[in-house]
């Protein structure tokens, strides 16, 4: 999977990694992927929430030694 643009809102907690977010894809364009890396446990449910509001895809999920890797498609 080509990633587009990555942000690291590590050390951030909500709402700040949703913000930052909504910031980088407000520059990208339809079809695009942001790969977001988190250590906020309460952005697993941000996100999911994030994306059935706003109909950017929740393409996929992982955590890894504390670190949430979201990757979202722009609507």
């Amino acid at each position: 999977m080509h990633i587009d643009k990555e942000l690291d809102v590590r050390g951030l907690v909500c709402p700040l990694p949703i913000l930052r977010t909504k910031q980088s894809l407000a520059a990208m364009i339809s079809g695009q992927i942001l790969q977001i890396v988190a250590t906020d446990p309460a952005a697993v449910i941000d996100f999911q929430v994030f994306s059935d509001q706003t109909g950017n895809e929740l393409l996929s999920l992982s955590e890894t030694s504390g670190e949430f890797i979201f990757i979202l498609k722009k609507k």
